[in-house]
Formats: C-alpha cells, sequence, structure tokens
C-alpha cells in the first residue's frame, strides 16, 4: 500500500473515532440529565380541618358525647334543635347514647320542645344516636316539624272529608228508606225523591270540587299558562252563575269590558271567579245585588266580587279560605255548599302568582279580589300619569244581568 494511501486511511479511522466519542458523551449526557421535578400542588386546608367545616355546616344539628357526658364537638345547628342545652348534652339524648353505647347498636330519640311556648323553636325535633366506639357516640338531629304539620293536616282533612261524605250518603239512605215506605203515595214519593236528588248533586258537587283541590294542591301538574282575556273570564263565569242568581232572585251588576289580558288558564280562572259567585249569592239575601268589577292597579288586575249579605266576622276572615270552614254552616247545607269553593279560588289564584284579599264588614257585606299579574306584553303600558294603574272606565254605568 502507497504510503499516502496508509496515512489517509489513518486519518480517516482517527477522524471517526474523535466523531464517536462526541456523539457518545452527548448522547450519554442526554442520558443522565435528570427529569423536570413537577411543581409541588398547591397546599390546601388539611383532612381534619376540611371535616370540621363539613361538620359545623351541616343543616343537621351534630354532636359527639363522651361515656361521661361532655360534648366534645357539636355545631351551631345541635344548639337551634336543642340537641345541645348549655355544652351540655339534652338528657333524652343522653340517655339514648347510653343505651346505644351499651347495645353496640343505634337509636332514635324524640327531641320535640315539651314546651310548646318556645318560639321560633322547630315544633318536633328526632335525632339518631350511633356508638363511635372508644366511649364516643354521635347524635345527629334533624327538624321534622314539616312532616308533622303535613301528616296533621292530611289527618285533618281525611276527617273532614269522611263528615262531608257521611252526611249526604247517610241522608240519600233514609230518603230512600222512606220512598220505599211511602210507594202508594205519590205525592210523598215524588217529595222524597227531590230530595234524594238533591242529596246527590251535592255529593257530586263535593267529589267534583274534592278531585279539583287535588290538582290544585300538587297531585296533577298545572296546564301550560297563556294569554286570557279578563273580559271573556268574567262572562263565562257570569253564564254559569246565572240560573243560581235567578233562582235566589239575585241582581248581578257587571262592569264594562276593559280588555285586559292575564297569563293563566281560563279554564282554572273562570272556576274560581265563578266559585266566587256563587259565594256571594249563597250570603246575600233575597232581592239583594252582587258586582262584579275588574281593573288594572300598577302591574296587577284585579276582578272583585261584592255582595251586600250577612259580612264576616274578623274573627273569621283569616280562616274562610280553609277547606270546610263556613261562616254559617246552616245556610251552606241549605244551599247545598261544599265549603271548598274558597279553599279553590285560594289555589287557583296561587298557581298563577296572585292572591285573593277579603273585605267584609258583618251587616254590611263583603268584597272577594282576585290580584293577578297582568300579561307581560302590557307591563309597558302603563299611564305615567297614573302611577297606580288603569282604574275604571269614569262615568260608566253597570250592566245589569241576571
Amino acid at each position: 500500500m502507497p504510503p499516502v494511501t496508509a496515512l489517509l486511511c489513518v486519518l480517516i479511522a482517527a477522524a471517526a473515532l474523535v466523531l464517536g466519542v462526541v456523539v457518545g458523551m452527548r448522547t450519554g449526557r442526554r442520558r443522565v440529565e435528570p427529569a423536570p421535578v413537577p411543581a409541588p400542588p398547591t397546599s390546601g386546608p388539611p383532612m381534619a380541618d376540611l371535616l370540621e367545616r363539613v361538620f359545623r355546616s351541616s343543616d343537621a344539628g351534630l354532636a359527639v358525647f363522651t361515656h361521661a357526658g361532655d360534648v366534645v364537638l357539636h355545631n351551631d345547628r345541635a344548639v337551634e334543635l336543642g340537641l345541645v342545652r348549655g355544652d351540655l348534652p339534652d338528657a333524652r339524648a343522653w340517655a339514648a347514647c347510653q343505651r346505644a353505647e351499651s347495645s353496640g347498636q343505634p337509636g332514635t330519640v324524640d327531641l320535640s320542645p315539651l314546651d310548646q311556648q318556645r318560639g321560633r323553636q322547630p315544633a318536633a325535633v328526632v335525632a339518631e344516636v350511633r356508638p363511635l366506639g372508644g366511649g364516643y357516640t354521635v347524635a345527629e338531629a334533624s327538624d321534622t316539624s314539616d312532616a308533622v304539620r303535613l301528616e296533621a293536616t292530611r289527618r285533618d282533612f281525611v276527617a273532614n272529608v269522611s263528615h262531608e261524605l257521611k252526611t249526604p250518603v247517610g241522608a240519600v239512605g233514609l230518603l230512600a228508606e222512606a220512598v220505599l215506605d211511602a210507594a202508594d203515595d205519590a205525592v210523598e214519593v215524588r217529595r222524597f225523591s227531590t230530595k234524594i236528588l238533591n242529596e246527590a248533586n251535592r255529593l257530586g258537587a263535593l267529589v267534583t270540587e274534592l278531585i279539583a283541590l287535588s290538582r290544585l294542591t300538587g297531585a296533577e301538574r298545572l296546564p301550560e299558562l297563556g294569554i286570557v282575556d279578563v273580559d271573556e273570564v268574567v262572562s263565562e263565569a257570569m253564564a254559569r252563575s246565572r240560573l243560581s242568581a235567578e233562582g235566589s232572585r239575585i241582581d248581578i251588576t257587571v262592569d264594562r269590558p276593559t280588555g285586559l289580558e292575564v297569563d293563566g288558564d281560563r279554564t282554572l280562572l273562570v272556576t274560581a271567579l265563578s266559585n266566587l259567585v256563587e259565594n256571594a249569592i249563597a250570603y246575600s239575601p233575597s232581592e239583594a245585588s252582587v258586582s262584579v268589577s275588574r281593573r288594572r292597579v300598577g302591574d296587577w288586575v284585579e276582578v272583585s266580587v261584592t255582595d251586600r249579605g250577612i259580612g264576616i266576622a274578623p274573627e273569621h276572615q283569616a280562616r274562610v279560605f280553609e277547606r270546610f270552614f263556613r261562616v254559617d254552616p246552616a245556610r251552606s247545607r241549605a244551599t247545598g255548599g261544599t265549603g271548598l269553593g274558597l279553599a279553590i279560588v285560594k289555589h287557583v289564584v296561587a298557581n298563577h302568582g296572585g292572591e285573593v284579599r277579603l273585605w267584609s264588614s258583618p251587616g254590611t257585606g263583603s268584597t272577594f279580589t282576585m290580584r293577578l299579574p297582568v300579561h307581560a306584553a302590557e307591563l309597558d303600558d302603563i299611564d305615567d300619569d297614573d302611577p297606580e294603574g288603569i282604574a275604571l272606565p269614569v262615568g260608566h254605568e253597570p250592566r245589569r244581568t241576571g
């Protein structure tokens, strides 16, 4: 091999060796470089602090007791519900905790206030106690006042319904026996049969209104609300009440149409207004008058029914919207009233976002007013010069019907 060729081979080998060393060193550095260390997470409250926060913010009354009766930990709700009194456990709760600790089984205890003159104290409280081991027990108290009141209302409602149904059913039975005994007397048969028909109609009206009331109080979802013409509601309600007014010789006066509109269910609103008119007719003397008027006051539409009847005593005015409450039971039974009409009115108006108001004076008469939110498109039509809203047309004369 020539010297030049041998030298060239040596140079090439040396260059390859140097290049390999350099590449190897760089590769080695990349391999041994430590991976980047992630930033430490943001520090938060310790677990014990979080648990204590949950404990103290609970809507239930929570308290932990020792076997000696000391209160280790409790939240403010425990004091409000009477589970802890003056840094000591309630005597009933403490006795339940002792039983739970000795048996190793959870239990419940009634902590309802023994003294009913407790102002804002809950009416009914129930606590569950559980052993934690090591001589500790935990008690969890809950306010059950709403459930107790609901159950009381349900019992009263069932009792009232039973009583109201029992009267016409019993009357029908007695009258049917009278018909059988007077089978040969056509006049008596007709008289008793008429009474049976009246009691049957009363029973049917009671069942119908009970169904309507159950729907209004949440048994069924109300239909979608639409735009309702108040004048049409008044006209239809008057048509329904015309026969009752004629039979009782009552004149009904109605003001002129106003063109007012509300958002609601037309059928329900007609039922509510009809009930108010029928109630006014039932409690008015013969030859008296009942007036129906409508107007706009600010964002509200008011439809009022006024009678010149016996009126309602102040102590009864807060109860007239209760189910089956009657100011004059004898008059109500004579007219076939069910005692549910005003309760239905109250629920219909409430479901429309409104309210029903009462003004009454014994011996003078009563005015029931349904207040309903005006239709949304009319809110911008309020006269700036009339901050109270749109009153009845000036100089109009009532229109007499019935």
